[in-house]
């Protein structure tokens, strides 16, 4: 498939244009979608003769290739173009109104909601698997984020039994993980927003009965040998030439260890983003004020308490949080579950935990002992990770979705881009568990930052930013 997708790229570029007969970036029954560079008009630079489109798309289907397989490019299932280098098409998601007056230029999107809807696990696994395909296509048709930059804030020991759900045969009790936050920066509806996603407050997040239970037996000194913390996200805002008065928008892909009372000010003190708005599932936020007991040693408990209301917006689906950005329903990990997906400079890629390593969505890949046997003998096309057992099934749908909607790694085409918020990485605590791959970071386009600004409208030419 791979030397057959090669040789229709390669004969595209010798196919001889021709206005009479354009090949708009379609060709036999979706088959073939969009093969241009970015940036280039698809109508002028990437015209070819109908006919022999058809042709070569005949061949590739000789050669084994499905047309139901996958709805956009043969050159981005192989993983040999990013989306960047394939042309655009007009998007055709389902966006409606906003989802409240106090942010109105985040709005609903409604292409995954019939799908949603189908109550059989099964028949929804498949509808939803086919929607988000096309709504992946979509996203990266259209015009791409301004810019993401990852913060690195934490690192974290993490039971090794729930981070790959019991595959990994070996006996280290703990993984190390790798907490990051991304800082987001869209256009919408003619302004630059910046959206903070996964801001943790680290400190904060000891008081997880979990991880307050493990501290304890530690110590202090223990604390610091097992973990190593880069800096509270508004230090690292300052850093590049933000503050924190930047800020329009925080969400999380879930609430497990999180306290949003520093971020968002609860009465006794102030508000460490006063111009944010925090996006939060409805479903979620509202379980948390009356946790069930497998629940209970995930969450803080009074991790929202005090928060003010109108700095709140709640949630009931999918979202656009501007260009190039999407927030979906990911339920599964907790109850109301969401994951970030960003068209960037390399295609498409999202950000959850519902995994916790690039292995965790291309089991069958894996080098990490157990994964591959546990996707074999079960017939697992993704790995869970699996701390609260509350909904496996939703889940497993969800990391479908997941792995549907973003574009494989470069120059690992047999991994997506599923980005995990907290990633595990090789470490003395766990010889052997090594991830066949780490993202570390997933930094686009060029931040545009207060200091910048304020250089332009005083003339001075601005410094360039680490």
């Amino acid at each position: 498939m791979v030397a057959a997708g090669l040789q229709f790229i390669a004969r595209l570029g010798r196919i001889k244009t021709t206005r009479s007969k354009r090949f708009h970036g379609i060709v036999h029954k979706g088959l073939i979608h969009n093969l241009s560079g970015s940036g280039v008009d698809p109508y002028i630079e990437n015209e070819c003769n109908l006919e022999d489109g058809m042709a070569a798309s005949s061949r590739l289907s000789e050669s084994g290739y499905s047309s139901t397989k996958a709805p956009s490019t043969v050159a981005r299932l192989a993983g040999m173009l990013p989306s960047s280098q394939i042309p655009q098409k007009e998007a055709a998601m389902r966006i409606g109104e906003p989802v409240d007056r106090r942010i109105p230029w985040v709005r609903e999107v409604s292409d995954l909601t019939e799908a949603r809807a189908i109550r059989s696990p099964g028949p929804q696994l498949r509808e939803l698997r086919k929607g988000a395909k096309g709504l992946g296509d979509d996203l990266r048709a259209g015009p791409r984020v301004a810019a993401v930059k990852t913060l690195n804030l934490t690192t974290l020991l993490y039971p090794t039994t729930f981070a790959f759900n019991r595959a990994v045969p070996l006996p280290w009790p703990y993984v190390q993980m790798f907490h990051r936050c991304l800082l987001v920066q869209v256009m919408a509806e003619g302004s630059l927003r910046n959206v903070l996603f996964n801001p943790t407050d680290y400190e904060a997040s000891r008081a997880t009965p979990y991880f307050a239970k493990m501290l304890d037996k530690v110590g202090e000194r223990g604390a610091k040998w097992i973990t190593t913390q880069y800096g509270q996200v508004d230090e690292q805002l300052g850093k590049l030439g933000l503050s924190p008065e930047d800020i329009d928008l925080i969400a999380f892909d879930h609430f497990h260890t999180q306290d949003v009372r520093p971020h968002l000010g609860d009465g006794t003190r102030k508000p460490r983003f006063p111009n944010a708005y925090l996006l939060a599932s409805r479903k979620e936020w509202e379980d948390w004020g009356d946790l069930h007991p497998l629940q209970r040693s995930w969450f803080v408990a009074d991790g929202k308490t005090g928060v003010p209301e109108d700095k709140v917006v709640l949630t009931d689906g999918d979202v656009v949080l501007g260009d190039g950005c999407l927030l979906l329903q990911t339920p599964g990990h907790t109850t109301g579950n969401q994951t970030l997906f960003v068209h960037g400079e390399q295609g498409v890629f999202g950000c959850s935990e519902n995994g916790t390593s690039a292995d965790s969505w291309a089991p069958r890949h894996s080098r990490i002992p157990g994964l591959k046997k546990q996707a074999e003998l079960y017939d697992f096309e993704v790995v869970l990770n699996t701390n609260t057992p509350e909904l496996w099934t939703d889940q497993y749908t969800s990391m479908i979705v997941e792995r549907e909607m973003v574009d494989p790694v470069p120059d690992r085409p047999e991994f997506v881009q599923m980005f995990p918020s907290s990633e595990v990485t090789p470490s003395p605590f766990a010889p052997g568990v090594r991830p066949s791959m780490i993202f570390e970071r997933r930094d686009t386009g060029q931040l545009q930052t207060t200091r910048q600004q304020t250089a332009r409208d005083s003339g001075v030419r601005p410094q360039p930013i680490a």
